[in-house]
């Protein structure tokens, strides 16, 4: 039997947060931090045409259907194969599971050459090509020696298990590495091209050097060309002055929204704009100061220290690694609608990703066993949950 930890459901109140000075990993072991302040629109910002849209109920609900898999090793990027099975990334093995999300059974496809993983580096995001049924094509973001980069790589599952990833094609290298901060999330969003997100390794001012590709979210074509219709010439930065964003997903109306590590004080729900500049160094959460991009919902960093998110039931879902809870947010246009619910609170430990499984379910990974949790019998896990 699965040893679980104890459970305790917390319910979101808005607060004060009294800060207490240190400085932070993007994973938030040294953070300091408390209450949730409410979630609100930026100071001076107008509602959009978008809050027109329905709002999804104030007070939602999580149920564990399932432990899917078990026995996973450091697992950060998730991606459901279109014909069935789920493609588990390993940090520190440099390994790419597939994992059969009926049975749980477990087959290593290959190691990726070339990951480095160090502190919070390794093999981090992975995602599935837009045109995968003609391509096979699996994308993958990882720390090497010198940098970290994004490949993509073909995939034959008809080759011998352990041999079914071709060579790698480097399609972005450049991306600057460092002990922690190293972004790592990758997705293709509706308009079929490839987003990732990069850290800023500790460096704050390379989040605001549009020269640099730390401390941004990307935006390229399949092949890692700077996508068309980008903010600014010839470059994939799509938005600039983030500290280290691990989450993004898009809503039904296409918005794309990203999690965000604060430092000592706020962790962020940003919805993002073309060209945006989000503050970092400069601000950390909500100031109100021109010229920047407020979050629409902070976090005390215990409370938090986000990795993933989803969209799903007109919420999004974000895992909480330090905070070890699932985080409820339910939106109306960009604007948060409700205090913020958070769920499964301590019951599994550290959450780091959590992806869309069609309809109101979603495919949520543990991370216990990345250095800084308390692993027990069967972590890390992949488990299955309806919500609402």
């Amino acid at each position: 039997m699965i040893v679980q930890r104890r459970a305790v459901t917390a319910m979101l109140a808005a607060a004060v947060l009294l800060v207490t000075a240190g400085c932070s990993s993007d994973d938030g072991e040294d953070q300091a931090g408390g209450t949730p302040a409410p979630s609100s629109t930026s100071p001076g910002t107008s509602p959009s045409k978008e809050t027109a849209e329905d709002a999804p109920p104030a007070k939602g609900s999580v149920k564990v259907v399932r432990t899917v898999a078990e026995g996973l090793n450091s697992p950060w990027g998730l991606a459901p194969l279109p014909e069935g099975g789920l493609l588990v990334s390993s940090r520190d093995e440099g390994t790419i599971t597939l994992v059969d999300e009926k049975t749980g059974r477990k087959k290593q496809l290959g190691e990726v050459p070339g990951v480095s993983p160090a502190g919070e580096g390794g093999l981090l995001g992975i995602a599935i090509s837009p045109d995968y049924a003609s391509d096979h094509m699996i994308y993958a973001y990882f720390t090497s020696e010198s940098d970290n980069r994004i490949v993509r790589m073909l995939y034959d599952p008809k080759k011998p298990s352990g041999e079914q990833l071709g060579a790698p094609d480097t399609i972005l290298r450049g991306i600057p590495k460092g002990t922690n901060h190293n972004g790592g999330r990758l997705a293709f969003g509706p308009d079929k091209m490839l987003y990732a997100t990069t850290g800023e390794r500790y460096e704050g001012p390379l989040a605001q050097d549009k020269e640099s590709l730390g401390g941004k979210i990307l935006r390229m074509t399949p092949d890692g060309e700077p996508a068309p219709g980008n903010p600014f010439d010839d470059s994939p930065v799509y938005s600039y002055g983030h500290r280290n964003v691990q989450g993004v997903a898009w809503d039904a109306k296409q918005r794309l929204w990203a999690s965000e590590f604060g430092q000592n004080t706020w962790d962020e729900l940003n919805q993002i704009k073309p060209g945006g500049n989000y503050g970092w160094p400069d601000v950390e959460g909500k100031e109100g100061e021109s010229g920047f991009i407020d979050p629409v919902a902070q976090w005390g960093v215990e409370e938090a220290s986000p990795s993933g998110i989803a969209i799903a039931e007109g919420s999004v879902w974000m895992a909480g690694l330090r905070g070890k809870r699932l985080w409820r947010i339910p939106l109306k246009g960009t604007e948060v609608s409700a205090d913020p619910q958070a769920f499964l609170t301590d019951e599994y430990g550290r959450l780091r990703t959590v992806v869309s499984a069609g309809g109101n379910k979603l495919w949520l990974t543990t991370s216990e066993t990345d250095g800084r949790g308390t692993a027990e019998s069967g972590d890390d896990k992949i488990l299955e949950l309806e919500v609402k």
